[in-house]
């Protein structure tokens, strides 16, 4: 039986990496590929597949299936999932049926607390922890935009088999997916979180893309302030971050597109619902259960929830 991998939340990361897995293993007589879409986006695939475009070509995928019917999805080994973080459980409700205890599922959001949330709807299934470093984002449906070269991802689990890891690597590794099997996820994740929290919080507040935080001193100040107070929630919290977090992070947004923003600032310039729970408030509220005062994060939390 071929291992069936499914693709939940066909965006900038679901779609970039998805369109891999699918490029991959189109003809594959062991790996099958399902994206779960459905509307304009499932009927612009199914006709004229996905495209990616990046900084040097574009390239159109068709995955093995392209569906949002449970009975056609059928039963998953694998599904990962990358929706909104405000989308994490009405977007599992069509596709329940097709999760067993025996499915891994691999979230890549944005937040931390999405592995909790997912545990908590499917307590007999293995929920991986992850996080991706890329810059990519939906042009119109059907239609991926990769900026830069910059992207890796990196999963791993306290619970899941080393076989089932091991597994989930080498079908990266064969897709060319520069991908890391990490034994501290949870740090590592965090990591990410601290880099995507403060840019996506400076971002959307002060109305600027990258090169705006960084070349503007005030600009800068506030992205620092934000970098300390959510570095002390991480420390109330025990994990062990590198000493020179706030300095790595901020070496890792030189080198990004000057001219890229945050999908939280991108959503929030187009009128869509944004991410500010998962990657705002979830700092306030957890430097309020720790005691770590985060005025920088609610000054900012105040203006977008307003």
């Amino acid at each position: 039986m071929r291992t069936r991998i499914g693709i939940l939340g066909l965006g900038g990361v679901g779609g970039y990496f998805g369109g891999l897995l699918a490029k991959a293993y189109l003809d594959s007589d062991t790996i099958e590929i399902i994206f779960i879409a459905r509307g304009e986006t499932q009927k612009i695939i199914a006709q004229n597949g996905l495209k990616i475009i990046s900084d040097t070509n574009e390239v159109i995928v068709f995955p093995n299936l392209v569906s949002n019917d449970p009975e056609e999805i059928g039963g998953l080994d694998y599904l990962i999932c990358a929706t909104k973080t405000y989308d994490i459980e009405s977007s599992f409700e069509s596709i329940k049926n097709c999760i067993t205890p025996d499915t891994v599922i691999f979230p890549l959001y944005n937040g931390v607390d999405a592995t909790e949330r997912i545990q908590s709807l499917f307590p007999k299934t293995t929920v991986l922890q992850g996080c991706v470093y890329i810059v990519s984002m939906i042009e119109s449906p059907g239609i991926i935009k990769k900026i830069g070269h910059y992207e890796k991802l990196f999963f791993g689990s306290k619970t899941a088999s080393i076989s089932k890891l091991n597994q989930l690597q080498s079908i990266f590794e064969k897709a060319a997916i520069e991908s890391y099997l990490v034994e501290n996820i949870e740090e590592t994740v965090w990591e990410k979180f601290i880099f995507i929290s403060a840019l996506a919080s400076a971002t959307s507040y002060l109305n600027q893309n990258i090169g705006g935080i960084l070349k503007n001193p005030a600009n800068k100040s506030i992205y620092i302030s934000l970098l300390n107070e959510i570095s002390a929630v991480a420390a109330a919290k025990e994990l062990a971050m590198p000493n020179d977090i706030i300095a790595q992070t901020i070496v890792k947004l030189e080198k990004s597109p000057q001219d890229a923003t945050s999908s939280m600032h991108r959503d929030l310039l187009a009128g869509r619902n944004t991410e500010v729970v998962s990657l705002t408030e979830y700092v306030v509220k957890e430097g309020l259960k720790y005691g770590v005062a985060t005025p920088i994060y609610q000054m900012i939390l105040e203006k977008l929830m307003g």
